[in-house]
């Protein structure tokens, strides 16, 4: 009799490691997935500060060139495409309305290298001498695998005059 026990006994503790198993692995996957979900926030992050960047960029380019600022030449319909430049500021003197698109050709790149999905607009929302533009969006991941991502825009507003 004493003999029978002790074999269940064995077997119960098998039982008891294989349950702590499975709630061990269940555990280390909510971990696994609240890490993943951490790391889609952080990236999200990361790329609405690229934008603050990015609106940082254009206004001071904007800045260095007021005159054509002043006479509309940032003003940019929604765009998707950088596009292509005959003329490169950097390697031979520019006027300063080569300049501005040259301005524009490099800022579009680099919103075409740093976020996800983009388009970008420059409006001119007051003319004249102040002018005044706004400016961004691009499509964020999707945080549920339902939608496709959500559009989200930073806006920045500048006036630049004399």
């Amino acid at each position: 009799m004493h003999k029978a026990s002790n074999n269940f006994q064995r077997g119960f503790s098998m039982i008891e490691v294989l349950v702590t198993l499975v709630i061990i692995a269940i555990a280390l996957l909510g971990a696994a997935g609240m890490q993943l979900y951490a790391m889609r926030i952080n990236q999200g992050g990361q790329f609405r500060t690229q934008a603050v960047f990015l609106a940082s960029d254009i206004v001071e380019r904007m800045e260095a060139n007021k005159q054509e600022a002043i006479n509309g030449r940032y003003a940019l319909g929604n765009t998707t495409d950088a596009g292509t430049l005959n003329t490169a500021c950097s390697a031979a003197a520019c006027n300063s309305a080569t300049l501005a698109a040259y301005d524009l050709n490099q800022w579009g790149n680099a919103i075409e290298a740093l976020l996800p999905q983009p388009s970008w607009q420059i409006t001119r929302t007051i003319a004249g001498n102040p002018s005044t533009y706004r400016i961004i969006s691009w499509t964020e991941r999707s945080t549920d695998k339902v939608s496709h991502g959500d559009t989200l825009s930073y806006t920045a507003t500048r006036t630049i005059g004399n």
